[in-house]
């Protein structure tokens, strides 16, 4: 039987020593039959990214960007690049990863037991390695949209792969063929965070989405942005109303509620939701989500596959 061939595509930006750890990492992995091959997206860095990787790692395939690409944009070279090369399964990493060893083994072992399924593994927190992040999150139109967790661990997951609403883009395994059926990420709407409708457009497209328990991959903790609070006017104004690239942009708020909304009438009417908890004090992101009970997932998902 041959092997599966894997395109794995990550795009990057400067962060050289993250980037190396990340590949490192990823060739500890147990490739039983897999044939694996790495696409870099260098998107403009400027610390010698780029000379790092011919160095350490030639085997991987540089594709060089302009600065002007984003994640989405990145994602979405590395996505079309990979396709080329006629794969099975593409994987889209971040490179502030690190992967146990058997993490594709069992994503594989998911998406085969599975038909038409995409397969995201479980974001662990590397500082702790038990806090994990971003798994699972739900969408609801009186909570404003998706709400991710922030209580979870590895103990309080379902102990077998169970279906999601969306996977986070930090360590996803796509057949190809689902990326050839629904198209790449859309860079317009959404030029950071386009992981945020992807998935589940694949998912109204008739894919099922899927987390793997075991799949642990150990992520570098989110930067906090900075509170929009505590900006000046006109500096929060030209955050919110013109810079599409931000955490705190009103566009890409909109267009990340209506791209993972059921309809697009629950989604405009979530982002208004979304608005008056934030009045409220009760932002599903905020302190006040810190605060909140959280269910184990493995209650939340009580009948896990």
């Amino acid at each position: 039987m041959a092997d599966l061939k894997i395109e794995v595509v990550t795009p990057v930006h400067n962060r050289k020593e993250l980037t190396l750890r990340c590949l490192a990492s990823l060739k500890q992995a147990d490739l039983r039959g897999v044939d694996m091959h790495v696409i870099v997206v260098d998107d403009g860095s400027t610390d010698g990214s780029a000379e790092a990787l011919a160095e350490h790692h030639p085997d991987v395939t540089v594709i060089k960007g302009d600065g002007n690409l984003w994640y989405t944009a990145g994602t979405n070279v590395g996505l079309a690049g990979a396709l080329e090369r006629d794969p099975d399964f593409v994987l889209a990493i971040n490179n502030d990863s690190e992967f146990d060893p058997n993490f594709l083994q069992y994503m594989l072992e998911t998406a085969r037991s599975n038909p038409k399924s995409v397969v995201g593994g479980v974001l662990v927190n590397w500082d702790d390695r038990k806090s994990v992040f971003q798994v699972a999150p739900k969408w609801n139109v009186w909570w404003g949209g998706m709400r991710h967790w922030v209580k979870q661990t590895l103990d309080t997951l379902p102990k077998n792969a169970w279906e999601v609403e969306l996977i986070v883009g930090n360590c996803v395994l796509f057949p190809a063929e689902a990326i050839r059926e629904v198209g790449l990420m859309d860079e317009k709407r959404l030029p950071q965070y386009g992981d945020a409708e992807y998935t589940p457009r694949m998912r109204k497209a008739g894919w099922r989405l899927f987390i793997d328990p075991r799949a642990k991959v150990f992520c570098k903790p989110n930067d906090v942005p900075e509170r929009i609070s505590k900006m000046g006017l006109s500096r929060m104004a030209a955050t919110m109303l013109f810079d599409p690239y931000h955490p705190h942009s009103l566009r890409r708020r909109l267009n990340m509620i209506v791209g993972s909304a059921p309809n697009q009438l629950e989604g405009y009417a979530a982002f208004v939701i979304f608005f008056v908890r934030v009045l409220l004090g009760r932002n599903i992101e905020g302190r006040w989500a810190m605060e909140q009970q959280e269910q184990p997932l493995s209650e939340v998902y009580k009948t896990a596959a």
